[in-house]
């Protein structure tokens, strides 16, 4: 019988050390536990809260990556007036354009659509109402977390209009040395696209994060579009349409 607590004080939850390794999100690996479907050192781990060593081996059993490989996941340009997540003030979630009717006539993936895709969709890194671009809505917790996850070495692109007067001084700070909610933010990459465009590449995600740096060098933020995360572009994908991320697309 697999031994719940190792006797080391470098143990750490089974479910968290399969969520470090990319293998699934902690709530996906709590569920594959309780389902028998993770081995560790070879043998059948079912007990929700066990323990493991850093270095011991982890195994999905073909149960579990079925399942993953079955997991869908929605690239959506998103329209000005939608929230990513819930719905609120009177807003529509953006997950209400996931319908056959707005498919991309050249989505390549040979996935049909089934109401079971809008299942367990969760937005992995979101946009505010009045921004727009690329929104990805997913089944996996892998790619959740590629994106997401606070070690996240994922980029962001953006394209962001904006009014005001931008100092050099300013734009020095875009770049670095700007803190928002007591935090000094990472570096960015940010400078002119053309004369009232700044182009932003991030690899964080603080709530209204460009907006608020912008408002901190005297800039006011009037048209947001994210275009890139990680490898995948937006591209041609029409406003208000979707497509499915296909096999061979990743990323990372």
């Amino acid at each position: 019988m697999f031994d719940k607590t190792p006797p080391n004080s470098e143990s750490i939850r089974l479910s968290k050390l399969m969520a470090q390794r990319g293998l699934c999100s902690r709530r996906e690996a709590d569920s594959y536990i309780a389902k028998g479907w993770v081995k560790v050192d070879g043998v059948v781990v079912s007990e929700l809260g066990s323990r493991v060593l850093p270095h011991q081996k982890i195994e999905l059993q073909r149960a579990a990556q079925e399942a993953q490989a079955s997991r869908v996941t929605f690239l959506l340009n998103k329209p000005v007036g939608y929230v990513s997540a819930q719905a609120e003030d009177g807003y529509q979630p953006a997950v209400v354009l996931l319908r056959p009717e707005n498919r991309w006539a050249e989505d390549q993936a040979p996935v049909r659509f089934q109401r079971d895709h809008l299942r367990g969709l969760a937005p992995a890194g979101r946009l505010d109402i009045d921004s727009v671009g690329l929104l990805v809505l997913t089944q996996d917790g892998r790619i959740a977390r590629q994106i997401i996850a606070e070690d996240s070495e994922v980029e962001k692109e953006y394209l962001v209009r904006v009014s005001g007067r931008l100092s050099a001084e300013g734009l020095r700070l875009l770049n670095h040395g700007l803190s928002l909610d007591g935090e000094a933010l990472l570096p960015a990459k940010v400078w002119w696209q053309n004369r009232d465009q700044l182009r932003f590449i991030l690899k964080e995600g603080k709530k209204r994060q460009i907006r608020r740096m912008c408002e901190l060098v005297g800039l006011q933020v009037v048209g947001l579009k994210r275009i890139r995360i990680g490898k995948i572009l937006l591209g041609d994908l029409p406003a208000g349409q979707w497509r499915y991320l296909t096999t061979q697309e990743s990323f990372i």
